[in-house]
This record gives C-alpha cells, sequence and structure tokens, in this order.
C-alpha cells in the first residue's frame, strides 16, 4: 500500500471510490501537490536505482555551472539546508564525484570542486532525469513542453517577487 494518500489518486484528481467534489478538481494547490508528489517519487526512484539523490545532483549541477564554492555558497545556490549539505558532500566525495580543499583565502573552510568523476556522475545523472522528464510529459507535445515550463516559470517569478 502507498505511504503518501496523495498518490492513489488517478490522473484526474479521483479518489479511491472515482469520485472527487468538483471544488477540489479546480484547487491548483492540490493539483501541483498530486503532480509533485508523483514526479518525486519517479525521480527518487530513477535517481536511487544508482544510488543517487535529487541533492546530489543540485551540487554536482552547481559546481558545474559555478565552479569551487565554500559549503556556506553551496548552501545558498541549491537551497540544501547547511546541516543537510555536510552528508551529502560526504557521499559526494566518498564517490569522488567532488575534492574538498582548504581555502586558501582562509583556512577554516573548505573550498569544494567537482571532479572529472564528477562531470561524468553529473551527466550520468542528467541522462537519468532526462528520462524522467520523458516519462513524465509523455502526453505532452513539444510545443506544449516548452508552455509549460514557460507558464511554471512566469508563476515562480511572480510567487518568488511576493506575488
Amino acid at each position: 500500500m502507498e505511504s503518501n494518500a496523495e498518490l492513489r489518486f488517478d490522473t484526474a484528481g479521483r479518489g479511491p471510490d472515482g469520485a472527487t467534489p468538483e471544488r477540489l478538481k479546480r484547487q491548483l494547490s492540490r493539483l501541483m501537490g498530486m503532480t509533485s508528489a508523483q514526479i518525486r517519487k519517479i525521480a527518487n526512484e530513477a535517481m536511487g536505482a544508482i544510488g543517487a539523490s535529487k541533492d546530489h545532483f543540485v551540487v554536482l549541477a552547481a559546481l558545474a555551472e559555478f565552479g569551487p564554492a565554500s559549503q556556506a555558497q553551496l548552501s545558498d545556490r541549491t537551497r540544501v539546508y547547511r546541516s543537510d549539505l555536510v552528508a551529502v558532500l560526504n557521499e559526494l566525495a566518498d564517490g569522488g564525484w567532488i575534492r574538498r580543499a582548504p581555502d586558501p583565502a582562509d583556512k577554516r573552510r573548505n573550498v569544494i570542486t567537482i571532479t572529472e568523476a564528477g562531470a561524468e556522475r553529473l551527466a550520468e545523472l542528467d541522462a537519468i532525469l532526462e528520462g524522467v522528464n520523458e516519462r513524465v510529459m509523455a502526453p505532452l507535445g513539444p510545443g506544449e513542453r516548452e508552455q509549460l515550463f514557460a507558464l511554471l516559470g512566469r508563476i515562480n517569478a511572480h510567487l518568488a517577487a511576493g506575488g
């Protein structure tokens, strides 16, 4: 049995008995929450199959795009809590995907750098998440996919600006 009750709803938002009140069908937060839970489950299973997590991906992506960073900078860029980031960095270091070295400007902190193996791991994670995107967006055409990303981007920007 599924631990998350939201995942037991079908694609039309109907509950186990096949009926959902109309008011619920019109609630964006409910539909987005259900969709998010299903996508998160699919992505976590795909990443977990190779011993990876979402946080591995976001840390490696930030390092690849912005270059070496302190733990504080990485936490800010990735929105991974600083207390959780230490465990993620330990896992990535154990895999040989990042390197920690003392910061030449401040020996009290470390600078985190992606390794060549980390760049290869990031490419592997990119491919897995592309597969997740394909699975999730299978019912949409190319134009609809672009439109979905554009619309969600606008909503997120609006909300981030205090909308």
